[in-house]
């Protein structure tokens, strides 16, 4: 029986992903800010453990909790949408210190274990918008675009000890609570960009009904990424995020 450890799963798509993965007979780690385990199914092989990736101590404490695991998916993230010049420098670097820097901060502190025992899978969780970069969104695709590039030479150090690397890369996904949260973060609108926004979000209304990305979608490819030795490096999770990557290629 391999475990799994899930970053960011008090909803959305870590929380599914726990459950997906709970539900093929897996140990799930499964951490989130403030834990709650009423809202994954009650099971002698869930744990829930309180994680924040911005603190180094709260990193080390889930370390020494976890004790040995066989997948890594660092899937904690926060949404923020807006225009850049209404945005602060320090809604920037907080984006950035979870998006980027916190997936970084934890695959660091595990990496050790994976290298001593010559095996382990890291999947980190990125966004379409780094297929399809859109308006609104500059500093949230700055710092996913990041986190793939990081990903892609991260896969080529640690092939040599046995240890994969993958992307998974999801599209809109309107069941998560992506846009109510990139909405709340304090962006201001300067009034030169007024009439700009307005007209992206009434276009964004007029073609809500194309295709999106389910919950379910990023809990298939990351099942596939860790089970499928054949699979890409790149994964693209929900119809949306397939055509942007198609038409990135």
């Amino acid at each position: 029986m391999k475990t799994i450890l899930i970053t960011g799963c008090s909803s959305g798509f870590g929380l599914d992903t726990a459950r997906y993965f709970l539900e093929r007979g897996w140990k799930v780690i499964a951490t989130m800010r403030t834990p709650r385990e009423d809202v994954l199914p009650r099971s002698e092989h869930l744990r829930v453990i309180p994680l924040d990736v911005t603190q180094p101590q709260s990193i080390h404490a889930l370390v020494e909790a976890a004790g040995p695991i066989d997948v890594l998916v660092n899937n904690a993230g926060v949404g923020l949408m807006g225009v850049f010049e209404g945005t602060s420098m320090e809604t920037v670097r907080s984006t950035f210190e979870t998006n980027t820097l916190g997936a970084m901060a934890v695959t660091h502190a595990f990496l050790p274990g994976f290298r001593q025992r010559k095996a382990g899978h890291i999947v980190n969780v990125s966004s379409g918008t780094t297929f399809k970069p859109l308006p609104l969104l500059a500093v949230y695709t700055a710092s996913k675009a990041a986190l793939n590039a990081f990903t892609e030479s991260l896969a080529l150090e640690l092939q040599p000890l046995n240890v994969r690397v993958s992307l998974v890369i999801p599209g809109r996904s309107p069941e998560t609570p992506f846009a109510q949260n990139a909405q709340a973060r304090g962006v201001t609108v300067p009034e030169a960009y007024a009439g700009f926004v307005r007209s992206i979000f009434e276009q964004r209304t007029a073609h809500a009904s194309g295709p999106v990305t389910r919950s379910l979608d990023v809990a298939e490819a990351i099942w596939r990424a860790v089970n499928d030795p054949s699979a890409p490096l790149r994964l693209p999770a929900g119809a949306d995020a397939v055509e942007m990557a198609r038409t990135r290629t």
